[in-house]
């Protein structure tokens, strides 16, 4: 039953506006006058899937606002209440007009007779294919609420990990970024403004100060051709990591950097385990459960590692095996992997896998940026303290030529 939008007029003079399902415009308007409004306009929704052919389209969810979205109905659903119902009291209790719109498609495929996660397909960027087969899962085996409380978990774990890796990192990339234009600044001002003193005399200026004017020069020169080829390479880079092959080999090359290397092969490594534990835990299928935490991997040399191991494993091989077998993957993996299907507790060992992969890489982001930090500092106050010396130094031996 589609979902119509529309804007009436109450007997007091109110103009209210909303939602309602109705099988046609003509049945929503007569609802509608039931209800003592007068309808002034009605308007279909939209198919969401439509809307998310435009790549400028914002998504509805963004990660938070689903992982909250997520817990609220794995309450309302765990309370006994029917999925139809529990959409309806998310619509109505919902500020943001996209969302009740998308959640009204929802509850109208819904009451249609499909199925929570076939509904939930409707809307593929809002809801990947983890979030839909954990929901199908759950729906199979009559315990949505629960499977939906352990995703809306998984997606808070996942969130607050991404979180910690970004505050790690902020200050040292602020103070990089800061430290960067003050240092242009004096190079391509301050530097040529207090040179122009001494370049006029006839006297041989200093080793220093000489190379920090062929800087200033240069940077003033070349500067924007500089800034122009570093956005053109930003841009061709960009473009070629679209190819699967080049974006293969680059990943590939990006988890032997020594700091970025390990923090992205621990990142991933933690995700790929905690969506596996997830998806075992709710009951989907090994090899489906595999297929769709390798597509949750950002880095594709470890994606291609992990379909490889699907393949190992729908030959018979034990999942343990398959990952220890995948160097990019860390190995304690595959130890908890081979103890999950010795002892049957596979979904546990592996979501306590994710866990301790989850607390090293935040040890080591953290370790990174405290260790970062004062070499930045250290790093910008040599920098400057080399342009205050080219300065300086003229100052000084103009001194000496006085006296």
């Amino acid at each position: 039953m589609p979902a119509y939008k529309y804007e009436a007029l109450a007997d007091s003079g109110r103009q209210s506006s909303g939602l309602i399902e109705a099988d046609n415009p003509r049945v929503a308007r007569a609802m509608l006058r039931g209800q003592g409004l007068t309808p002034l306009s009605i308007e279909i929704v939209q198919q969401h899937g439509a809307q998310e052919r435009s790549r400028f389209v914002r998504r509805v969810f963004n990660s938070t606002a689903l992982a909250v979205w997520t817990r609220q109905l794995a309450g309302l659903v765990g309370s006994s209440l029917p999925i139809e119902r529990a959409l309806t009291a998310l619509a109505d209790e919902s500020e943001d007009v996209r969302q009740r719109e998308l959640i009204s498609q929802l509850k109208a495929e819904v009451n249609a007779g499909s199925t929570f996660a076939r509904a939930l397909a409707m809307a593929p960027r809002e809801f990947d294919e983890v979030y839909r087969g954990v929901v199908a899962a759950g729906e199979q085996s009559g315990a949505l609420g629960q499977v939906l409380e352990k995703l809306a978990d998984d997606l808070e774990e996942r969130e607050d990990l991404k979180g910690k890796l970004i505050g790690a990192m902020a200050y040292p990339a602020i103070i990089s970024v800061i430290s960067f234009f003050i240092v242009i600044f004096l190079v391509t001002y301050v530097v040529p403004q207090i040179a122009t003193v001494f370049t006029s005399s006839k006297r041989t200026l200093p080793a220093l100060t000489i190379a920090m004017l062929a800087i200033s020069d240069f940077a003033r020169t070349w500067g924007w051709a500089m800034l122009g080829a570093a956005a053109v390479a930003g841009l061709l880079l960009r473009q070629a990591l679209k190819a699967p092959a080049f974006r293969l080999r680059f990943d590939a090359a990006l988890l032997g950097v020594p700091l970025v290397g390990r923090l992205a092969r621990g990142y991933n490594a933690a995700r790929f385990a905690g969506t596996l534990a997830m998806l075992a835990g709710a009951g989907v299928p090994i090899l489906k459960a595999l297929q769709a935490a390798a597509e949750t991997l950002s880095n594709r040399a470890m994606q291609a590692d992990a379909l490889d191991a699907l393949v190992q494993v729908r030959e018979g091989a034990p999942l343990g095996s398959a990952l220890a077998g995948k160097k990019r993957f860390p190995g304690i993996l595959a130890m908890f992997a081979r103890l999950g299907e010795q002892t049957g507790q596979l979904p546990e060992m592996l979501a306590r896998a994710a866990r301790q992969l989850s607390v090293e890489v935040q040890r080591r982001s953290m370790a990174a940026a405290t260790l970062l930090e004062p070499l930045l500092i250290v790093a910008m106050g040599a920098v400057v303290l080399l342009i205050v010396l080219a300065v300086l130094m003229p100052i000084i031996q103009l001194n000496t030529w006085v006296k």
